[in-house]
Order: structure tokens, then sequence, then C-alpha cells
């Protein structure tokens, strides 16, 4: 067994600690060229990766740059900077420990290059800057480790993609560099081992003892979860009965909107004046780093927050975790419930509250999943293609390239190993011309090839492209600040289409304060306080998940029992009367309903498919139901149905989902839909058709959006088998329509339809009623119905 060096050793005896076996194991294999530590949160795994860092610069020989850290997020890099300084101070050791991230000043930007750190934390963004530069060689010739901090997170992403191919490039200017993930527990590790090996080198898998089960259920409340809805409001007074019991507790919230909206009504509710804050992506780093601050000291009773504080962060003594809403995700819930007690071998305390009624049912089902350790997890596909393009145009960036030598590089990269060699060469060639129809342009003739080598046409465009480097594409938000002389106090980011619809005097909610919207300025939302208004609510960008496929199956599976011994009596009765008036959903079947409601027909589908495919479900059916002439009206979908409303009943259900009718269908709607350009804008700006930022300037979301949906038509009318359009249908398929979830619906029910006709609302569709992101169809029934309504008026009027 491998001694910790003597000032380790005695740090963890001052300490009255004791080195972990999963610490020791990382200390043992510190010479594997790739190693995975999976370990629950609290179990010091964060530590463990640096441990052998630490012992081989403890003796000051070692000259440059020796580790590189790298964190899905900014405020994780600080924190671990931090967290890592103290140990180093007080052993005394001669180890300079630096972060560079977006907030890092210019300056240290520039001495960091010249004189690197010996331990650098960064992101997966700031390392690809940093291997554009032509002294990339000089900068890493010194590295002998990367560790990467939350890979599970980084893994269902393209930040995960580019990081790979950035590792790829590291491997080849550094020869022997090992590779260290740190990853929560996840369902597959071996998935998450090939993602991070340097292709076709195994990685060595470490577990760490998981530690006790959580201590986790279902929070009781006096008032029922209303049917429809997501805010969870009607939950805060229990809720700040739990904050007043317990030290510091984390309310997680599924998206920022909702996160502003209960902050708002908590701090109504909060009549005792405790303190509570605010942490989500749209606020400003001065106002996240207020929170972060007040967090470490321990000044703060509870934080309202979401995605950005699922990873490994540890501020203050927090020993309670609300997740509101159904966590839609087994693995993100039990990242979230390891904020609790971030201590090795204490058990984690959770409450879930279900925002509605259905959300009872799903939160029931995820208790039930994390106790038997049921992790989900939908498998990832090839690397995409609009990340090895911004690669490419980086590689150039830093050095002239031989085309053979990064196709290899590029295939040690786990997510494109199975990369064909053509369509490398479809993306070289989109980065040197621009493609068939873009090739007579000089804005796109980037690279060319002399002697073998192909380099940046233009030298002087390595500065736009570094300027664009990253695959986060928040490409409509403006910045929000407080109106002052000189610029006043920033508050964060709201949709470009949200700022667009306010006018002066206006209100909305940011940072959990009531704002007045005085006017747009050079792309910034000048805003002033005002205090006691009902204000409008900021539609951020935060992710609005679906219900995973491990998840919907066990809610599946619940509905099947013969009764809800686990369930509250509300939600049991509601599910038994649905079993009396009609049928409850199963997974070998396919649940269709008609009724008339409210004067029109209504057809409800429970496909349980997620609400991105339920989505498309909708407008696939209604648009094949304008075809049938049945004159649908609009739709309204969750992650567990679409229920669509109409003029005219719908005798027959099958056809309409028949698979090769609704696969032709997508392709007709998916031709010019607004979909679709969405999608094509971000991919067109990760693979550097469109540059968002130019030196001096910045696009707006609008314009952004004008320039992409011209080069979309143009694409599509010229050059219909464009790369940026296959890509774009790729990406719209796997992301925003989802339509494989669709598919895999009809696959586990087989033409397997029960289509009940019924002469009313069911209890199942009726919480659908009050649904928001109701969705108009405009066509034939619309027209009918002005029609009607004009022959009537008239006929009052004595006109007909």
């Amino acid at each position: 067994m491998r001694a910790l060096p003597g000032p380790f050793s005695d740090w963890f005896e001052r300490r009255g600690w004791q080195i972990h076996p999963h610490q020791q194991a990382m200390l043992e294999r510190a010479q594997a060229p790739a190693l995975l530590l999976i370990a629950p949160t609290g179990g010091g795994k964060t530590l463990a990766g640096f441990l052998p860092t630490l012992a081989e610069l403890a003796d000051g020989t070692h000259r440059g740059l020796h580790t590189l850290y790298i964190s899905p997020l900014k405020a994780l890099a600080a924190d671990i900077r931090r967290n890592l300084t103290a140990p180093v101070t007080e052993m005394g050791l001669p180890i300079r420990i630096e972060d560079r991230t977006g907030d890092t000043s210019h300056s240290t930007r520039q001495r960091q290059r010249a004189d690197p750190p010996h331990i650098l934390l960064t992101t997966p963004e700031s390392l690809a800057l940093l291997l554009s530069y032509e002294d990339a060689p000089r900068i890493f010739a010194g590295l002998r480790r990367v560790v990467v901090d939350e890979i599970h997170a980084l893994a269902e992403s393209k930040r995960g993609d580019q990081l790979m191919l950035c590792l790829a490039r590291l491997s080849r200017l550094v020869p022997g560099l090992r590779r260290v993930g740190l990853s929560a527990t996840v369902e597959d590790p071996g998935a998450i081992a090939r993602f991070l090996a340097r292709h076709p080198d195994p990685c060595e898998v470490l577990h760490a003892d998981p530690g006790p089960d959580p201590d986790i259920g279902m929070l009781e409340t006096e008032e029922p979860p209303p049917w429809a809805g997501g805010g969870g409001r009607y939950a805060i007074p229990a809720i700040l009965d739990e904050v007043r019991r317990h030290r510091t507790t984390l309310i997680f919230h599924n998206t920022r909107a909702q996160a502003e909206i209960f902050f708002h009504h908590l701090w109504l509710a909060n009549e005792d004046a405790l303190p509570i804050g605010i942490h989500h992506g749209s606020l400003s780093r001065e106002a996240r780093e207020r929170v972060e601050a007040a967090m470490v000291r321990g000044d703060l009773r509870a934080i309202v927050c979401t995605g950005s504080l699922d990873l490994g962060i540890d501020w203050g003594d927090v020993d309670l975790v609300v997740q509101v809403g159904a966590p839609k995700n087994v693995k993100r819930l039990v990242q979230r419930i390891g904020r609790a007690n971030h201590r090795y071998n204490a058990p984690s305390k959770a409450l879930l509250v279900p925002a509605n009624r259905f959300e009872v049912i799903e939160c029931q089902a995820a208790l039930q999943a994390v106790r038997d350790h049921d992790l989900d997890g939908e498998p990832r596909g090839p690397g995409p293609r609009d990340v090895l393009c911004q690669h490419i145009l980086i590689a150039a960036c830093s050095a002239p390239f031989d085309a053979d030598d990064l196709y290899a590089e590029v295939t040690t990269a786990g997510p494109y190993a199975a990369l064909s060699r053509a369509d490398f060469d479809a993306c070289l060639d989109f980065c040197a011309t621009g493609g068939y129809a873009l090739r007579a342009y000089d804005r796109w003739q980037r690279l060319m090839q002399r002697a073998g080598l192909w380099s940046l046409r233009d030298p002087r465009s390595a500065r736009a492209i570094r300027m664009n480097i990253g695959t986060i594409t928040d490409a409509d938000l403006l910045k929000v600040r407080m109106r002052g002389r000189m610029g006043g106090q920033p508050l964060g980011e709201v949709e470009e289409g949200f700022a667009a619809s306010l006018t002066p005097g206006d209100t909305f909610l940011i940072g959990g304060q009531v704002v007045r919207y005085e006017g747009l300025r050079e792309l910034t939302v000048e805003v002033s306080r005002d205090p006691g208004r009902d204000p409008k609510v900021a539609v951020f960008s935060g992710s609005k998940f679906s219900t995973s496929t491990r998840l919907t199956e066990r809610i599946l599976g619940m509905l099947a029992q013969a009764a809800w011994p686990g369930l509250p009596a509300h939600t049991a009765d509601w599910l038994a009367l649905q079993r009396q008036v009609s049928h409850l959903p199963r997974a070998d079947r396919l649940l269709i309903e008609s009724f008339p409601a409210e004067g029109r027909e209504h057809l409800c589908i429970y496909g349980f498919a997620g609400r991105n495919a339920q989505q498309t479900l909708g407008l696939l059916l209604t648009h094949r139901m304008e075809g049938l002439g049945l004159n649908p009206l609009g739709f309204v979908a969750t992650d567990y149905a679409t229920l669509i409303w109409g003029l005219d009943p719908v005798r027959e259900a099958a056809p309409l989902l028949d698979r090769a009718a609704l696969a032709e269908g997508l392709e007709t709607w998916l031709q010019g839909n607004a979909v679709m350009k969405r999608t094509f804008r971000g991919v067109a700006q990760i693979a550097g058709l469109i540059e968002r930022n130019h030196p001096g300037q910045r696009k707006s979301g609008r314009q952004a959006t004008f320039s992409t949906d011209i080069l979309y038509d143009t694409l599509r009318r010229h050059d219909p088998g464009h790369l940026m359009l296959k890509v774009t249908r790729e990406e719209a398929l796997r992301g925003l329509v989802d339509f494989a979830r669709i598919e895999a619906m009809l696959d586990r029910v087989q033409d397997r339809f029960d289509h009940l006709r019924l002469s009313r609302v069911t209890p199942l569709a009726a919480p659908l009623f009050l649904e928001h992101g109701k969705v108009p169809v405009e066509g034939a029934a619309r027209e009918r119905l002005i029609a009607e309504t004009a022959a009537r008026l008239m006929a009052e009027a004595g006109l007909a």
C-alpha cells in the first residue's frame, strides 16, 4: 500500500480524518492511463482526484502546468480552488492553484498563458480556447494529468463531446497524459468509462462505498396538490416549517421561471424574515456570487435554486433538500439529494413536493426507484458533427494540420470513435468552403491547403473563430440592468422574445425582486425597482425536462396495480374513479379516449412518451385530422398525454396513428417548420456558419435569427443535401421533436389500441383542460367557426 507523504498524513491526523479506501485506491492507481471514480456526493471524490497530483507536486521540482481540472460550472471551479487552496496552504506545499473561466480577467488569462500555474481549474470552453493558440504546445508541455469532475453531467451534452475532442488534442501534444474522471452514481459506469478513455484504450473503474441510503419521502401538506400547474405554491407553509426545523435547506425547481415565482411567494409568506436566497443560471455573476458567499458563511437558511446547484459545490451546512415538482429523472434526483449532508457515510435527507395531482404518482415512482437503486439514463448517439466542425476550425487556428493526422486524432475521442472518414471529410470540406451552395462566397472560404497541410486562408479570422468557441447557444438572451447614469447594477438575463413583449411600465421578476421595464438600450434591458406590484414572469431559457423512459415504465407499472397503498387517498381515489369511468393506461396497450366537453369534441392519447414527443404527436395528429376533414382546433401536451379538441368527433383513432403516415407527416411538417429553423440556428452557430460574436460587436438574437433563416431557406432550395441541414435534422429528431420516443411507444403497444367513446370528460383527462401551453390549430375548423359566428350575428341583427 502506498503511504501518504508525511505532510499529508500529518494534516489528516490534525483534522482527525482517515483516508477513505477509494482515496487510497486513487493513490495506488495514480499512473493508470485512464481512471474513473464513481462515488456518492460527500464521499470526498474531488480530494481523491487531486491527492496523486498534490503528492507528485509536494517536492516542488515540477515546472509549469501539471494538472488540468475541468468542471462543467464556473462556480464549481472557483469553489474547488477555495477548498483546495486551504489544505495546500496549511501543509505549506509549494503549489500554485488558479482558475480560468469566462469570468477571469484578460490580464490574468494572458499571464496564465505565459506562466501557467501547477494546477489550472477551468471549463471545456476555456480549454478549447487555450488549445486554439499557437503557443498551446508550450502551455501544456509539462501537463501530466487531466481531472474531469462531474463527468456524468458533461457526458450528456455537446460540451462533453467538445471536451473529449480537446483531450484527444492534448494527448497528441503530451503523449502519456493520464485521464481521471470523477462521477456521482450513474446507471452505466462502462459507458462513462468509454466516453472518457482514449479510444481504443480501456479505462479502469473504481467504485467507492455508496454509503447509507438517503432519508427521502414525500412532504405532507394540509392542502392537496392542485390538478394542474407546476409551481408548488400550495406547499409553501409546509416548506417554511421544514426550513425552520433545519439549518440550511436547498429548494430545487426544474425551471428558472418556476424558481422565480416560488421565491417571490415564499418571501411574501416568510413572516419570520428568515434569510432566504435564490440562485439560477440567468442571474448575473455578481448576484450568484453574493448568494454563494452567504452560503459559505452560513448566513442563509434556505436557497431556492435550479440545476445551477445540481453539481458538486460544497457550500454551507445543508441538511435538507426539497425537490419541488416531479424530478423527471431519477439520476438527477439522486444528484440533488446528495447536496444534503455533504459528509461521508451520512444519509442525505430529502423531501419531494409534487406540483400537481399527477406528479404525486411520478414522485412516488421516483421514490421507489431511488430505494431500489434503479437509475435511468437515455443513451447518447455518436458525437455531433457541428461540434467536430468547430474543433477543425480551432485546430486550424493553432497550426496547419494534416487531414489524415487530425482524423486519426479525432477518432481517439470516445464519442467520435466510430466516425467514418467520409463524414470527417464532409466536415472538413464544410469548414474549408461552406459547402456546395456557399463555396462561391469569400465569407465561407475559411481554410486552404498548401503543401498537403490545411490552414486558415486568412490568419486574421482566428480572432472571430476564438470569439465564437463553445457549444452553449444562449442565442436570444439580453442582459438586464438597473437604470443608472454609469450603467446600473447587473441583475441577469431574460429571453429576447420576452423583452420584446414588454412595454415601459410592465413589471417582471428577476433575482427575486419585482422590477419595472424602462426600455431597451444597446441590447440591455433597463429596469428600475418597483416593489409591491403584481409582476409579469420572465420566460427564462432554463431546461424543461421530459420524464425519463425508465421512470415512465415505473409509473405505468404503478397504474397497473390493483390498489395503491403508497399514494395519498386523494390521488388513489382519483385513479380508482378513472378505472371505474374508463380504463387506466397500460404499458402494453395505448389508451385513447374521445368525449364531448365545453361544446367541443375531444381526443386524448395517453402515450407516456415525454413532453417533447407528446407535443410532436399533437402537431402530427392535428395535421392528419386537418387533412381528413376532422376540423381540429388545438391541442395541449404533458409528459403523459396529448389532448386534442375540434369540431368533429373522431370515430376511428387507429388510422391516425399509422406509423408510416406519422413518419410521412413528420417529414412534411419538418420541411419549413420553425422548430427546424430554431435547431438550424444553434447548429449553424456551433459549426461556425454564423458568427454570433464579432470583434467590436455582438449580434442580437433577432439579427442572428434573420441571418440563419435566410441561410436555411437558401440551403433547402439550392443544396438540400448540405451537411448543416443533415445535422439539423438529426438534432431536431433527437431533441425538440423526440420522434424516437413516439416510435418506441408504437413498438411498445404494437397496434393494441383501446379507443373508448365516452359521454363526458374522464378523471385522468380533466387536468389537461387546466394546462398552460395550449397550441391552436389554424385551419378549416377556425374558418368554419368564423363563418358560423358571422351567420349567427347577422341573423341576430336581422340581416340574414
